[in-house]
């Protein structure tokens, strides 16, 4: 990794940078300011003189990403006399130029943004709320049968689409990389949403009770998705659970044994609902219709996806993180696979790019406040990923 220049103008800047390597390859638990000043070739004491600590740090990467995020649509609405396609259309491609070229700041954001402090927290959800309600406003000009909150769903699901490029590694020349973002974004802006929640089907009864086992499996998921792993006791598990902290022992080794057992138990939902539907589906565009709704349903229903993909993967064991990727990559292989089929056009890279799009769309939209209330999600995330995926 490269040292800083004792004469480099920028220091703030070029260490952020070397910061940001370090989160984004060990997680921000796992960086110390040691080690950002050993990247950087000084010592510790001198990163003080720049940062308080290294959460400030964090701060100065995430909030000149949004920065950026500004300045490209400020630059886009800058040339707008009226709300047309071409217009749109460049605003979109400058983001998607933005995400290609700075993936790791998304990254970041997505997986290390909770560990700002909250006043940092509040700055960039205040600037990323203003930003989508610029958007949305563009957005109804262009389509008055919008409302102000369809409008600002569909750019909830468009800002998806360019953060998906931090949940994996997968590339294509930048060029392309931002075209096929933007038309995915472009068909996300275009959706017809359902005007009313389709059926659920109704919630089965039960006979007694939920073992032991499996109040502490909730009340550790619900806990974990709330303030986050490293936030959460075995004495506030045990307690959300009805029993003395030290008695979740009995059943869990660890508040991580908990974390794996959440996660695998997700996982395997996924891949059993998969296999049904492969097994029953007539064709390609069927099958990925059906793991549409398997994906929904699984992610809907209760909030151990949720907590599994927005956990640390540095937080399970070797063996345990290492065996939860295989799992989430056969999955999404399977997804790939059956969207190559349908659309030819696409090599694999562009396969999986706008698989991760679609998945990225469900996965942020139903845990963002401002969104995830409504009554028509469910149906509305089916919409949204079969408009990405181009099925009609």
């Amino acid at each position: 990794m490269p040292s800083i220049s004792r004469r480099h103008p920028d220091r703030r800047s070029q260490l952020a940078g070397l910061a940001a390597e370090l989160f984004r390859a060990r997680g921000y638990h796992g960086v110390g300011i040691n080690d950002i000043a050993a990247a950087a070739g000084i010592t510790g004491p001198a990163v003080y003189r720049h940062f308080a600590d290294k959460q400030a740090i964090l701060a100065y990467v995430l909030l000149g990403g949004v920065q950026e995020m500004e300045d490209a649509t400020a630059a886009a609405l800058s040339t707008l006399r009226r709300p047309d396609g071409a217009e749109v259309d460049r605003l979109l491609r400058g983001i998607a130029e933005s995400s290609v070229e700075r993936r790791d700041v998304a990254a970041l954001w997505r997986w290390e943004g909770r560990h700002l402090a909250p006043e940092d927290q509040r700055e960039i959800g205040r600037r990323s709320t203003a930003l989508l309600t610029s958007w949305a406003k563009e957005l109804m000009a262009l389509r008055p049968d919008l409302g102000p909150e369809d409008a600002e769903l569909l750019c909830w699901a468009a800002l998806s689409v360019f953060g998906s490029v931090s949940v994996h590694r997968t590339a294509v020349a930048r060029k392309r990389f931002a075209e096929l973002l933007a038309e995915l974004a472009r068909r996300v802006l275009h959706v017809r949403l359902p005007s009313e929640a389709s059926p659920e089907g109704p919630v089965p009864g039960g006979l007694g009770v939920l073992s032991r086992r499996e109040q502490l499996l909730s009340a550790a998921a619900e806990l974990f998705h709330r303030r986050g792993f490293h936030a959460v006791s075995m004495e506030d598990i045990g307690a959300a659970a009805g029993i003395a902290g030290p008695s979740v022992y009995r059943h869990f080794a660890s508040k991580a044994a908990l974390l794996s057992a959440i996660a695998r138990r997700a996982a395997d939902r996924l891949l059993l609902d998969a296999e049904r539907v492969r097994l029953a589906s007539a064709d390609e565009v069927e099958a990925l219709r059906g793991l549409i709704d398997s994906y929904v349903r699984v992610l809907t229903g209760s909030v151990e996806l949720a907590v599994s993909f927005s956990t640390d993967a540095l937080t399970y064991t070797t063996e345990e993180g290492a065996e939860l990727l295989r799992i989430q990559r056969d999955y999404v292989s399977q997804w790939v696979a059956l969207l190559g089929a349908a659309r030819p056009a696409l090599n694999a890279r562009e396969a999986k790019i706008t698989v991760h799009a679609a998945l990225t769309i469900a996965n942020d939209l139903s845990r963002t406040r401002r969104v995830n209330q409504r009554a028509s999600l469910a149906a509305e995330l089916r919409v949204l990923m079969a408009a990405v995926l181009d099925l009609g």
